[in-house]
């Protein structure tokens, strides 16, 4: 993961680790925001995309590269692809956020659209690599993106001294699973847990199955989480996080009020789960020294107007 910090630190931005005395007195602990909304294109996916991407052959980068997302991890391909001159074919469901399409179009990316479903998603990014013979990498289920991805911790133990806990959302686990790899190997002290929205707990159902259930129906505004766990990712959750904190819809809310009204930054909802789940946890963490990783910034505005209005 050193390799993969000096790898990419060139291409993203090393984010600032943001405190807040509001903050601090309502957890009852002290919190140290690793702010990834202030990350290139908006998310810490940036990173994982970077690092996947910087290690292709020559051959491979002239084909390109291809994957299929709705939103975050998209616009960081396209971007990462431009950056290095090389093209990007995203495959993104009809019903993406048109914001999101937008950053992709603008990145560079060429966009093919398909049914809002993980079959066609699959089926078609076939057919764009039978195309093109553009290298697939995965959003979130790839060592390469994982060990990019759990550079955003690294840094936050590296600038932050004697953390007691981390605390990361989870969808897919790529952030997750790169964040308990991180405090393993640098901070063995510092137990991980995630947070995950109660419409979408197939992580918390797999850590209680201690086998991956897959997400059928997730119901959440924290549309970055969405996704279930991959085979790649839940070995790593299963034997590094020491547990999964679920939150409710308008404790997602709350905390995103938390951040905008306190800290005066904008975070997407999918980001604030993490500060839900400390905020759900008071007791235990009471005292502690806790990381927050925040995991993005690109939230539809009118969405977040609707949320508070």
């Amino acid at each position: 993961m050193l390799a993969a910090i000096e790898r990419i630190k060139s291409y993203i931005h090393r984010t600032p680790v943001l405190t807040c005395h509001t903050l601090d007195q309502i957890a009852g602990a002290k919190l140290f925001f690793k702010c990834e909304n202030f990350q290139k294109m908006g998310a810490f996916k940036m990173r994982g995309a970077a690092n996947a991407i910087l290690q292709l052959t020559e051959g491979e980068r002239e084909r390109g590269v291809a994957t299929h997302s709705s939103g975050n991890f998209a616009q960081a391909m396209a971007l990462a692809a431009q950056m290095l001159g090389i093209p990007a074919f995203i495959v993104m469901p009809s019903n993406s956020p048109e914001v999101k399409k937008a950053a992709v179009r603008g990145y560079g990316g060429e966009i093919i659209e398909c049914e809002p479903t993980l079959a066609a998603r699959e089926a078609t990014l076939q057919q764009v690599v039978e195309r093109t013979g553009a290298t697939f990498i995965h959003p979130f289920n790839d060592d390469h993106v994982i060990q990019g991805q759990g550079t955003a911790a690294l840094e936050l133990l590296q600038d932050v001294q004697d953390l007691d806990f981390i605390i990361a959302p989870v969808g897919g686990g790529g952030l997750l699973g790169g964040t308990a790899l991180a405090a393993h190997h640098f901070s063995p002290k510092t137990k991980v847990w995630g947070g995950e929205p109660l419409g979408a707990n197939d992580a918390w159902q797999s850590k209680q199955a201690g086998k991956i259930i897959p997400q059928t129906n997730p119901q959440t505004i924290a549309d970055g989480l969405r996704t279930s766990l991959g085979d790649k990712t839940w070995p790593i959750i299963r034997d590094h996080v020491e547990r999964v904190v679920l939150v409710e819809e308008d404790e997602i809310v709350a905390s995103l009020r938390l951040l905008m009204e306190r800290m005066k930054i904008v975070v997407e909802p999918s980001g604030a789960v993490a500060l839900a789940a400390v905020l759900k946890e008071k007791a235990a963490l009471a005292g502690k020294r806790v990381g927050v990783i925040l995991s993005g910034g690109n939230v539809d505005l009118k969405v977040l107007a609707g949320l508070f209005g």
